[in-house]
């Protein structure tokens, strides 16, 4: 029975800190190389959407990594998906930072979208451990290029949001190596091009609401 309930408590646990719990992060906000300039409203606005757009990006990480971890058969497996969570901690927090800075709000439909991602995060892990590493691998790719979008995106003058954002990309695509690294599949093309979708979807609504 202890075996059974751990996972689910875990899970409800970092459910409710990610959705309801001001995140703390370990390492410091990324340093701007420059001094923040000016920003119009407009750009502010679109900087706060853009922010906004990584920060439920990161909600869903959360989400993923718990419903994996969850599932895992492997325990060191499990504690690694553990471990990629509390290190994207760091990330929601800046995120939230940033929009704070910005005069933005996170976006009203996390709820939803942790839930969405909890969903696939479980299916992930039920078909083992190798393609479970693989969608992890594949989410972080992704992951990756969506961040350079954002830097061709924000303000030139958003230094600070910009250094988030670089070291975000940094820190993705080690944890798709690491997924690599640790054996992961590769995925199915019809599938990759499904996660795309799924996130074109996400990141267009996410800009808005």
């Amino acid at each position: 029975m202890t075996a059974l309930l751990d996972p689910a408590l875990t899970a409800a646990d970092a459910a409710l800190r990610t959705l309801f719990a001001r995140s703390h992060a370990t390492r410091a906000l990324p340093p701007a190389i420059q001094p923040q300039g000016e920003l119009s409203e407009s750009e502010r606005r679109e900087a706060g959407a853009l922010m906004r757009v990584n920060h439920v990006g990161e909600v869903c990480a959360q989400a993923l990594y718990t419903a994996q971890a969850a599932v895992a058969r492997d325990p060191a497996l499990r504690a690694h998906f553990l471990e990629a969570a509390h290190e994207e901690t760091d990330h929601l927090a800046w995120t939230r930072q940033r929009l704070d800075d910005l005069g933005a709000r996170p976006s009203l439909l996390n709820p939803l979208w942790y839930a969405g991602a909890f969903g696939l995060g479980l299916i992930a892990g039920r078909l083992g451990d190798p393609l479970s590493l693989g969608f992890v691998a594949e989410t972080e790719r992704q992951v990756e290029a969506h961040l350079e979008s954002h830097l061709d995106r924000l303000p030139s003058t958003d230094h600070a949001s910009r250094a988030v954002v670089e070291q975000m990309k940094i820190d993705e695509a080690l944890h798709a190596t690491q997924a690599v690294d640790a054996g992961a599949a590769e995925l199915p093309a019809p599938a990759k091009a499904l996660m795309r979708l799924a996130s074109r979807v996400m990141t267009t609504v996410a800009h808005r609401i």
